[in-house]
Order: C-alpha cells, then sequence, then structure tokens
C-alpha cells in the first residue's frame, strides 16, 4: 500500500509523539507512523490525506482552510529545495534512513519550517526537535545508523 501526505504532512510526521486532535486522530496516526517506520512509500496529494481522515467528520475541519493549503505550499517549496526535486501532487518519496535523517536535521536547524509559522502544534515541535527527536513515533531503523530504540540519539541529533 502507499500513504497519502499532504506535503505540510512531511514535516509534521517527523516531530509526531502521539498527541493529536481526539483519540480517533492519534490512533489512526499511530498506525500511519508504523507503516512509515516500516518504510511504506508515501504518496503526495493535494488536500486532505490519510492523516486528516479522522478529522473531515466535523462540521468545519480545519483540513480545507485556506490557511493549510499555505501549510502545503510552502512545505512543498521547503522540501523541493532541500531535495532538489519537485515535490508536488503525484510525487513518491520512500521514508528511508537517510530521508528521514535530513530531513530532521534540517527541521531542527529551523531551515524548512517556514510552513510551521502560526501551527498550534510548533512549540511541541520546537521540544521534540531539540530533545533529538527521542520520543518521536516515526523510528528509523537500520543496522548502520543508531536508533532511539538502541539508546542512542541520532546522528544528525547528537551534539
Amino acid at each position: 500500500m502507499t500513504i497519502r501526505l499532504r506535503t505540510h504532512h512531511l514535516l509534521c510526521m517527523l516531530t509526531y509523539v502521539g498527541k493529536g486532535y481526539s483519540p480517533a486522530f492519534v490512533d489512526n496516526y499511530e498506525a500511519i507512523a508504523a507503516r512509515l517506520s516500516a518504510g511504506e512509500e508515501i504518496v503526495i496529494v493535494d488536500g486532505p490525506d490519510d492523516i486528516c481522515a479522522p478529522l473531515l467528520c466535523g462540521a468545519q475541519p480545519h483540513c480545507l482552510g485556506d490557511g493549510v493549503a499555505e501549510r502545503d505550499r510552502k512545505a512543498a517549496e521547503a522540501v523541493a529545495t532541500l531535495l532538489a526535486m519537485p515535490v508536488m501532487a503525484g510525487t513518491r518519496l520512500t521514508p528511508s534512513a537517510s530521508l528521514l535523517l535530513r530531513l530532521r536535521r534540517t527541521f531542527a536547524e529551523g531551515d524548512i519550517r517556514a510552513a510551521c509559522s502560526g501551527c498550534e502544534w510548533s512549540g511541541l515541535c520546537d521540544t521534540v526537535a531539540a530533545e533529538g527527536y527521542a520520543k518521536a513515533r516515526i523510528a528509523i531503523a537500520t543496522a548502520d545508523v543508531p536508533t532511539r530504540r538502541q539508546g542512542v540519539l541520532h546522528r544528525c541529533c547528537q551534539t
């Protein structure tokens, strides 16, 4: 299968620690985090994605708002610059250790966070990044990259 993500969720997934808008949202995100940790392919979509799904039942889901679309635009621009490739609807990415480490390093440095401006979760994300992603649910598990499960911070986060 493939995980459908809107572009700003490429940033959100880096710092997801099991908190969210509702229990249904968290349960859904936990399942997606496990799939991402297993290396399941990502396809970029415009608008609501697999993470948004539990929120779409509400009267006015914020997933459909103009501000969220602007976050997507800014995230797409930042990630495309970092990866030196277009990032738009239909782009496919594999959440490999090298990709996640690169995204986390630049996220922690603040270089790809324009989309995060004004986000209610920004403070939490700041803390997760500052703590070396130790509690992040998306695992980076390869034989040659230390992981939080081995009790070692990711190489990009060590100081």
